[in-house]
């Protein structure tokens, strides 16, 4: 472990798992017998999640894996064309605005309707 205190003086952020693995060492293990140890792996686990964030980040890819599949299953039926997107009626362009949107009412920039 490095020194233990964080970027702000503090204590760094996964110092309290820290003391939780050393707390459950100290506990089951001593001088003579270290196969206590066996019962800390979860402390250590979480630990190194903290420093590390192999979890998270496995979780974070394998959920844009599954938002991408369901996306490219179920294409959306009216996506607007990039070029349609680029204005939205923000540049008097209310006729590309209706397009996009497929209203017929008339949008105007910055009276609030």
């Amino acid at each position: 472990m490095a020194s233990g205190y964080g970027l702000s003086g503090g204590p760094s952020r996964c110092f309290p798992f820290w003391q939780e693995l050393l707390a459950c060492y100290v506990v089951n293990t001593n001088t003579d017998d270290v196969t206590g140890a066996k019962k800390c792996v979860p402390a250590l686990e979480d630990y190194y999640e903290c420093l590390h964030h192999r979890k998270e980040k496995a979780r974070a890819i394998e959920l844009q894996r599954a938002y991408r599949r369901a996306e490219a299953a179920h294409p959306r039926e009216n996506a607007p064309r990039p070029g349609a997107i680029r204005n939205l009626g923000l540049l008097d362009r209310e006729e590309d605005t209706k397009d996009v949107l497929g209203t017929n009412r008339s949008i105007t920039a910055g009276n609030g309707k």
